[in-house]
């Protein structure tokens, strides 16, 4: 009976054992399954797996195309002579060259002359600052004529209107563009003739029959280089007393402004 019981209890535990021994690896086993089974079940992975082998061959696609392009292009520069590599030189003239033609032919026009002005040069120019473009070729034509050293005939048209008038009737223009320059009483042009004509040392030429001033950029102790001075006869007034008929009268020596040409640069 005791060897019974031994042997019953050596069963009973011989198969505890072997029930643990077969759970642990069960237990070990079962979390492996599930992960297939998932695996293999799921279909966004084996979509993302597509999806990631097609990515793979379009850019493999690509690449073929691009080699297959410079592939392309190389053959066709290869193909090229060396006289279609060569580029074409085109001459075109200049915008000065342009000018100067334009001014040729104005300076020739005898239908546009200022009378009296044979021996010297004559600007049309304003010395306001009102239009920023207009004062500025003014500016730079007179500094071009003072580069030379010649005398110049400034006419400022803001100090005195007569100019205006004068330049109206002869460019035969209600409003006529400044500066606008006469030599020799031949009418030139705007700036945009002067400035080609330096470039092209073409107003040099023309220049070399006038005298030059002995002292470059001085300026005047008279006008302070403006050109115009109060008049003497009404001190600016414009208005004179007639003592013979005992009132006032309007000034006839000076300009609407009551100024008179500067008597000592302008004379």
């Amino acid at each position: 009976m005791a060897e019974l019981d031994n042997s019953s209890t050596s069963s009973s535990s011989g198969s505890t054992l072997f029930n643990r021994s077969f759970t642990m690896h069960a237990n070990t086993a079962e979390p492996d399954a599930p992960k297939v089974h998932l695996l293999l079940n799921n279909p966004s992975s084996l979509n993302r797996a597509a999806s990631i082998s097609k990515i793979y061959n379009s850019i493999d696609s690509v690449k073929g195309k691009v080699k297959k392009l410079c592939n392309l292009f190389e053959s066709a520069k290869s193909s090229l002579t060396s006289k279609e590599l060569s580029p074409k030189v085109v001459l075109r003239p200049t915008k000065s060259i342009g000018y100067s033609s334009s001014f040729s032919s104005s300076f020739n026009n005898p239908s546009i002359r200022l009378p009296g002005t044979e021996d010297r040069i004559v600007v049309y120019l304003t010395s306001l600052r009102g239009i920023r473009r207009t004062y500025e070729d003014c500016y730079a034509v007179r500094m071009i004529f003072r580069g030379f050293r010649v005398w110049v005939d400034e006419r400022d048209v803001s100090m005195d209107s007569a100019y205006k008038k004068e330049l109206q009737s002869v460019l035969r223009k209600k409003n006529p563009s400044l500066p606008q320059v006469f030599i020799k009483g031949k009418y030139v042009g705007g700036a945009d003739v002067i400035k080609s004509m330096f470039e092209v040392g073409e107003l040099a030429k023309i220049l070399e029959d006038f005298p030059r001033i002995q002292q470059p950029g001085l300026v005047c102790d008279c006008c302070g280089d403006v050109r115009f001075v109060p008049c003497g006869n009404c001190n600016g007034s414009r208005k004179v007393f007639d003592e013979d008929e005992g009132f006032l009268k309007r000034c006839l020596e000076c300009n609407e402004n009551g100024l008179i040409r500067c008597p000592n640069c302008c004379s």
